[in-house]
């Protein structure tokens, strides 16, 4: 205990010679002023550094800046971008659907967009008005929906049992 004190009374002398110092050597202005304005500040952490030991408490400076408190989800930004991602790769499927050759196919991703992530629930493959083009791989319906289910599963890892068609 003894020694505790006798370094905080140290520290606190040190302190103020070294600001008595410090003012000696440097000239009169405002440089002088805010130096002095620093060392006051330290002067005075220092004297009521040892209060949370003789008050036996122990403080916890990260409980005072917690920033668990402070962070709060946004819950229609979230919405706004696993929306925009859901579009972003409905389109980028239906994009590389016609480019190998099928055109009018309707593509709906069924998704839970209101979770941090995104997740996939199903996907609804509407071919009533499929136009099958020139440069298709196939002809026949049964090889184009594995055709367009290769292209599903290649942008959304999902089960094939989840990727249901229509016409």
């Amino acid at each position: 205990m003894f020694a505790s004190v006798s370094s905080w009374i140290l520290s606190i002398a040190g302190i103020i010679c070294l600001s008595v110092l410090v003012e000696l050597v440097l000239p009169d202005g405002q440089m002088n002023r805010y130096i002095k304005g620093i060392f006051s500040f330290i002067v005075v952490f220092i004297i009521i550094s040892p209060l949370p030991k003789l008050l036996n408490k122990n403080i916890d400076i990260s409980s005072i800046f917690s920033y668990e408190q402070s962070f709060q989800l946004d819950e229609e930004y979230l919405y706004q971008l696993n929306l925009d991602k859901l579009n972003s790769l409905q389109s980028a499927i239906e994009k590389e659907i016609k480019t190998n050759g099928y055109e009018n196919v309707a593509l709906y991703i069924n998704a839970d967009i209101f979770n941090n992530e995104m997740q996939i629930k199903s996907v609804s493959v509407d071919l009533t008005q499929l136009v099958i083009l020139e440069n298709a791989e196939h002809r026949d319906i049964v090889k184009i929906k594995n055709h367009i289910t290769t292209i599903v599963k290649k942008h959304i890892d999902i089960d094939e049992e989840m990727i249901m068609y229509d016409g």
